[in-house]
């Protein structure tokens, strides 16, 4: 976020530009990016208590839309969406080995940040008595920390409103004459960024020359969507603490070394030096903050030769990444007051620059410890709490593009930390039951067990 733009709080209605540009990124490719959170009680649960809930949880973050300008350069704005906009849902009774079909299921359901709903819940009764509650968002409207507050809120009782105006509550020529003051407004700072993107560009057109992707041989069914494997595990806290403190790391360590070990296996070393570049998001969300995604992205690049004996080496580069951050800032995020003038051809042919990169990026992130209340959506805490992001409507062409695809997403919850791990193989034949393979043999070159996928 450009050093100029504040983090909005309180009533602020104005999209971000990060906010605006994820928004204009999903319309221009066709893809979605949401959040899921999923519940298992080994029991039922208090379905009045899921109910109430289900009534609380859309305010603050939850309570709004996105409604674009009418001008095509305009800044688009919050506006409010209260309570649930659509209804609790509660699945026919399923035997718990399809669990995961069913949660993949939920992610799919229509979500849409314009025009509603953004948010979905939904409850599956098992045979077995036991229960499974799935929570799916949209990640315009936040990114995971905010969502876990919110969750947090909704299941301790507490409800907050931003007093965003009421959808269409501007007539159209009001709407046109407020955007036009406001890019007026926005001008001399347009006027800035447009300089800077000058130089910036003739600074590095070598490497933007360089940075299209190489063509490529697409299967026939390349514009079929496809469902991305995902594996989720869950492996006591006392004993990941434990491996980690004898591998001479931490939590965020032995979470990165995971991640660079199961990479190694997935073929994603750095062909330059064999190395793994993790992607690693860091918080910047501040008190009050209404923005939808407040997070900075960190690389470290983790040699995978010895993370199973050694993690000194993964601290030692988490750390420098970390403040790498903080003292010298992507000069890239000057660019995001041009956001709301970039075309949607240009996002489209964005994204396959960005992930054509050589080094085959490995998006790790760590929640840390995730608040209690967050394990409570009936009022009790649950047995086994999942948290992951899914990319929706992808196609195979993309993924195949992008050569490939390997997130880590891990949290510490109702005694457990949860690894939940999102991959695709190119080649099109790499499916749950490979990943569990591949994951299930990591876990063992760390010498630690976990439950998989929910399992009793």
């Amino acid at each position: 976020m450009p050093a100029s733009e504040a983090p909005p709080t309180g009533s602020d209605d104005l999209l971000s530009y990060t906010d605006q540009l994820l928004f204009l990124g999903q319309r221009a490719t066709g893809q979605e990016l949401v959040m899921q959170c999923v519940w298992v009680y080994d029991r039922a649960v208090d379905l009045a208590g899921v109910r109430r809930f289900h009534e609380r949880y859309g305010h603050g973050l939850m309570g709004r839309r996105i409604e674009p300008s009418p001008l095509w350069f305009g800044r688009h704005r919050w506006v409010a969406a209260p309570g649930p906009e659509a209804e609790l849902e509660v699945a026919d009774t399923r035997p718990r080995p399809e669990l995961a079909d069913w949660v993949d299921e939920c992610a799919q359901a229509p979500i849409d940040p314009e025009h509603g709903p953004v948010w979905r819940l939904a409850v599956l009764p098992m045979t077995d008595g036991a229960t499974a509650v799935s929570l799916v968002i949209s990640h315009c409207v936040s990114d995971g920390i905010g969502a876990l507050t919110t969750i947090a809120a909704a299941a301790d009782g507490a409800v907050h409103h931003f007093d965003y105006p009421a959808p269409g509550s501007r007539t159209r020529w009001q709407a046109l004459r407020s955007d036009l003051r406001q890019t007026a407004r926005d001008l001399p700072e347009v006027g800035r960024t447009l300089r800077t993107a000058a130089r910036m560009a003739m600074a590095r057109r070598h490497e933007i020359g360089a940075s299209k992707p190489p063509r490529m041989d697409l299967p026939p069914d390349a514009r079929q969507n496809v469902v991305v494997p995902s594996v989720t595990v869950h492996v006591d806290i006392a004993e990941w603490d434990s491996r980690a403190a004898e591998l001479g790391g931490n939590n965020h360590s032995l979470v990165a070394g995971f991640a660079a070990k199961l990479a190694e296996r997935m073929g994603r070393r750095r062909p330059a030096d064999g190395a793994v570049t993790l992607q690693l998001p860091i918080s910047d969300r501040q008190p009050g903050d209404t923005r939808a995604n407040a997070a900075l992205l960190a690389y470290a690049a983790v040699d995978p030769e010895n993370v199973t004996t050694d993690l000194a080496d993964v601290r030692s580069a988490i750390r420098q990444a970390f403040a790498e951050v903080r003292d010298v800032p992507d000069e890239t995020l000057q660019l995001l007051p041009l956001t709301p003038y970039v075309p949607k051809t240009a996002v489209r042919r964005g994204s396959d620059v960005v992930f054509g990169l050589a080094d085959l990026p490995v998006s790790c992130s760590n929640l840390g410890d995730v608040p209690p209340a967050v394990a409570r959506v009936d009022g009790t805490e649950a047995d086994y709490v999942m948290l992951r992001g899914v990319d929706r409507k992808v196609d195979r062409g993309f993924l195949e593009r992008r050569r490939g695809l390997l997130t880590v997403l891990a949290g510490r919850i109702a005694g457990r930390v949860s690894l939940v791990v999102v991959a695709y193989l190119p080649g099109g034949s790499f499916d749950r039951d490979d990943l569990r393979a591949l994951v299930g043999k990591t876990l063992d070159e760390f010498a630690l067990s976990g439950v998989m996928d929910f399992a009793t």
